[in-house]
């Protein structure tokens, strides 16, 4: 007779035949099951086998669970077996989860995880990762159906921002105009319109910070110039050029120490402009690029907010253009800083909207719609989801197969995000304070505190993303679309057809399904570990440790800058959600201006609607000095050295990139002109 069980911690308890037969009569209830008697007769028969056959004194708790199923199969139970073994899976999961997030735990407290370059090392960073990693473990075992969580845990797809899965939306172009001029609440007292443009400027980084606690991905402002010259124009029209610089500075100067997420991390910020061709608008214009131009405290380069330029002809991007000489200097200030990046309104997909679309520095773009204006202000990217390209093409290496399972994919891809969405829809306006309780997301207008925020996120976006395009062409072709007219073709027909599942997914379901250029951070190198793990060290595919970023270009491999160009740019119109492309240059190219409107040229020629132009920055600690710096600082001799590379999109420093980000960053090779 069973007395005695051994637990999985190694402790022996009492045996009670009650807690079987309470395990497979919910087993047989979730199969429609309601008898009791039956699970225990099964319990019996389950004693009997144990007593017969095992061979240990006292059995453990797995000895017993396969017993179970062993006689629910003999006994003709089939259906109720595998609702046992289903859960028996889950509650398995669990525990790993739970064990795992032990060790995820006793890492964090030693040095928060670079998955995020822009979270830093201090104990509220650590807090929040903490948190998060908690709450990711909760979506994926609790919330999310299991064939999805099987997909992420496996790496076949990448579910964005876990810890945030029910509780908030990824990103939003704030309508800054509407806030400034009627005035908005943090929640602690009304805060009325400024009188004077620095005060606008420092309530601006305040709308920046307090939405950044209310979201997990990025925050901009899709027309700053505009905004701020309205705001001179109608609330003080006396400003001079001195005072709009001073504002323009503090606003720098806040958006790079101004903490959000209890001081985890300075919020993601973009703002676009270039575009305004009033006096005031011009003003603002050449006020933040003198700011970025200048730099910090000690000279050096701002981090954020991150610099959108916008080009388009008959406004700025041609001689005789009324801000032609924004232009030059923004070519000039990126030369020295990196920023600003460059959109092009007049791209065949931006073309019609006029100079409505609008980026954020880690490419998104949000303008189509199904619901309301086509418009960037008030709306944003909801939740992406990433499908695994390499791993795709692996396990399919025939082109047919490979669409097949494709499909398959985003199949389960829109399904994700369907039901993300409406986890999300069922949020309240009071559950997001400040992005619904103070109007800033499109159709919010009308929602009071206890309604559901589904009617305003109707208006954003759904995006699938996808990672590693190269390696795919690599292990469908040999070859990958840098290198080859025929992997270059395609590559384009696979983003193509991501493109048109999530066109079909918007007509069926009526959201704005979207196709994305993934920008992977710390997902790289987690599809990469994953997939070298399963089929070993594959020559260009696994033999790194990351994955080639969306459709770009190995960044290894020898391409000129225009070649790179050309062959990047056909995809900025396949990915609508967001896209960019970059060109790697050896140094500054400070004092080379019109090679640099040459790359942009080629750029908007060629049809791309979002690029940027990398060199390193290295900037000395201690004496402020700036160019490549090998080790020692050539001025003062520091070993202090600040060195700012972009990730991503946004700027960074090394200290912070992963180390997936870190290997790929010494494979970088410049473009050969």
């Amino acid at each position: 007779m069973l007395k005695k069980i051994k637990k999985r911690d190694g402790r022996i308890t009492d045996f009670t035949k009650e807690k079987i037969a309470s395990a497979i009569f919910k087993a047989a209830r979730a199969v429609g099951g309601e008898d009791y008697e039956t699970a225990e007769s099964i319990t019996e028969k389950v004693i009997s086998y144990l007593i017969k056959y095992n061979t240990d004194e006292v059995p453990d708790v797995e000895t017993i669970q396969d017993a179970v199923e062993k006689v629910l199969i003999e006994n003709g139970h089939a259906k109720t077996a595998k609702a046992y073994i289903l859960h028996r899976s889950k509650r398995t999961r669990m525990r790993e989860a739970k064990s795992e997030l032990m060790d995820i735990v006793k890492d964090i407290l030693v040095e928060t995880s670079r998955e995020n370059a822009n979270v830093g090392n201090s104990p509220s960073a650590k807090m929040l990762q903490i948190a998060s990693a908690a709450s990711k473990q909760y979506y994926l075992n609790n919330v999310i159906p299991e064939e999805m969580s099987r997909a992420h845990i496996n790496c076949e797809i990448h579910i964005h921002d876990l810890d945030y899965y029910g509780k908030t939306l990824n990103c939003l172009q704030i309508d800054l105009t509407k806030l400034l001029l009627e005035g908005f609440n943090t929640g602690y007292g009304y805060i009325r319109p400024p009188k004077r443009i620095s005060t606008a400027a420092a309530q601006a980084a305040i709308i920046l910070q307090s939405n950044q606690n209310d979201m997990f991905g990025g925050q901009s402002f899709p027309h700053f110039d505009k905004t701020m010259g309205e705001i001179i124009r109608k609330l003080c029209p006396q400003t001079s050029e001195e005072e709009v610089y001073q504002a323009m500075e503090g606003l720098v100067y806040n958006l790079n120490t101004m903490h959000s997420r209890a001081g985890a991390q300075v919020p993601f910020s973009s703002i676009n402009l270039g575009t305004d061709i009033t006096p005031e608008g011009r003003m603002v214009i050449g006020a933040i690029l003198t700011a970025f131009d200048k730099g910090l405290g000690k000279g050096e380069s701002p981090i954020f907010p991150n610099l959108v330029f916008r080009l388009k002809r008959g406004i700025n991007f041609q001689p005789g253009d009324p801000n032609y000489d924004m232009f030059q200097r923004a070519m000039a200030v990126a030369s020295k800083r990196m920023n600003p990046t460059f959109s092009f309104m007049d791209s065949s997909f931006n073309r019609k909207y006029g100079d409505e679309v609008a980026y954020m520095g880690c490419r998104t773009r949000v303008i189509s719609n199904r619901h309301g204006e086509e418009i960037s202000s008030g709306r944003g990217n909801i939740t992406p989801v990433t499908i695994n390209l390499p791993r795709l093409a692996i396990k399919n290496k025939e082109v047919d197969s490979f669409f097949n399972q494709l499909d398959k994919l985003m199949e389960l891809c829109k399904e994700q995000l369907l039901h993300r969405f409406n986890t999300i829809a069922a949020l309240k306006v009071k559950d997001l304070p400040f992005l619904m309780g103070q109007k800033l997301y499109m159709g919010s207008e009308n929602l009071k505190d206890e309604d559901s925020i589904r009617d305003a996120i109707k208006n954003g976006s759904l995006a699938i993303g996808f990672l590693g395009l190269a390696e795919a062409l690599i292990a469908l072709t040999g070859k990958h679309h840098g290198e080859s007219d025929e992997a270059m073709d395609l590559g384009y027909r696979i983003i193509e057809r991501i493109k048109e599942r999530t066109d079909y997914y918007s007509d069926k379901y009526d959201l704005n399904f979207v196709c994305y250029a993934t920008p992977a951070e710390g997902l790289s190198g987690r599809f990469t570990n994953k997939d070298r793990e399963e089929f070993g060290e594959i020559p260009g595919i696994t033999d790194k440790k990351y994955y080639t970023n969306s459709y770009h270009i190995p960044v290894g491999y020898d391409i000129s800058i225009f070649e790179k160009i050309r062959r990047e740019a056909p995809f900025h119109k396949l990915c609508n959600a967001g896209h960019i492309s970059y060109i790697e240059l050896q140094s500054s190219p400070n004092g080379n201006r019109e090679a640099f409107e040459k790359i942009l040229n080629h750029m908007a020629d060629c049809d791309m609607g979002y690029a940027g132009i990398n060199f390193p920055i290295d900037e000395c600690k201690n004496c402020g000095y700036s160019g490549i710096i090998e080790k020692d600082c050539p001025s003062c001799g520091s070993i202090e050295i600040r060195r700012i590379r972009r990730i991503t999109g946004y700027l960074s420093t090394i200290d912070r990139f992963n180390d997936a980000k870190k290997s790929e960053l010494l494979d970088r090779r410049t473009h050969w002109r």
